[in-house]
């Protein structure tokens, strides 16, 4: 009888002290998404930044913000963000919840530098789109990718655009420019999105589920892409 009590006493004490994490782990998400979203804020709003052309026909956007120190740990390569895409089944409605993503690679090492650097991929199709709800996928060899053309006048019709599944941006130091990063990895962050929404949660349930609530934090990201493209164009 006693040992019973003493497993139920353990229990309550790991019970006690989930429920004493959650709450800081979910903030830290949704701090992340707040972040992302000032990235993308700042970066629609200068003239030379992503073509709307592109921006129309993406499926989904990745942004992974590390100029408020909350995504990258420089040293390991590995950052954390969010994606969000538009909703409905062929991707024409607007934009939805957010699923909270892992991005890692020697390449990541390497391209920042050890510089605080923003990162933005945009999902063009739905082969991109799909590969990257279902698992981890390698860049350049699960899913074509290529720098990202920038400039309001740059077409959508570049051999970029027309060959790429995913097209990718970073920031540092106020630099925006298109960015190769093959052999690095994007894969969905379980953990976060657990913390994030309460409960276990796959990144395909977030995005295809017109049932999922997106959390407060998401509006600004979700504004700044909605005002920006407001509705998919093929």
């Amino acid at each position: 009888m006693k040992r019973v009590l003493l497993i139920v006493a353990g229990f309550l004490a790991i019970s006690q002290i989930s429920f004493a994490v959650t709450p800081t782990n979910a903030k830290a998400q949704q701090d992340r998404l707040e972040n992302a979203g000032q990235v993308m804020q700042e970066i629609l709003q200068v003239p030379d930044d992503i073509p709307r052309d592109l921006l129309d026909k993406a499926r989904c956007v990745i942004v992974m913000p590390s100029v408020l120190k909350a995504a990258f740990v420089v040293g390991g390569s590995y950052g954390r963000g969010t994606m969000v895409c538009r909703t409905g089944k062929d991707f024409t409605g607007p934009w939805g919840a957010p699923a909270m993503y892992a991005l890692e690679g020697g390449s990541v090492g390497l391209q920042i530098g050890g510089e605080a650097t923003d990162f933005v991929f945009l999902v063009m199709n739905d082969r991109g789109a799909d590969s990257l709800l279902r698992t981890k996928v390698k860049l350049g060899a699960d899913a074509s990718v290529a720098a990202g053309p920038k400039g309001r006048t740059a077409s959508a019709d570049t051999d970029a655009y027309m060959r790429s599944e995913i097209l990718a941006y970073s920031r540092s130091r106020g630099i925006f420019a298109g960015i190769s990063l093959e052999d690095s990895t994007l894969r969905p962050d379980g953990e976060g999105n657990r913390d994030l929404y309460g409960r276990e949660i796959s990144a395909a349930e977030i995005i295809r589920e017109s049932s999922v609530q997106a959390p407060e934090a998401v509006q600004n990201l979700n504004a700044a892409l909605q005002k920006a493209s407001p509705e998919l164009k093929p």
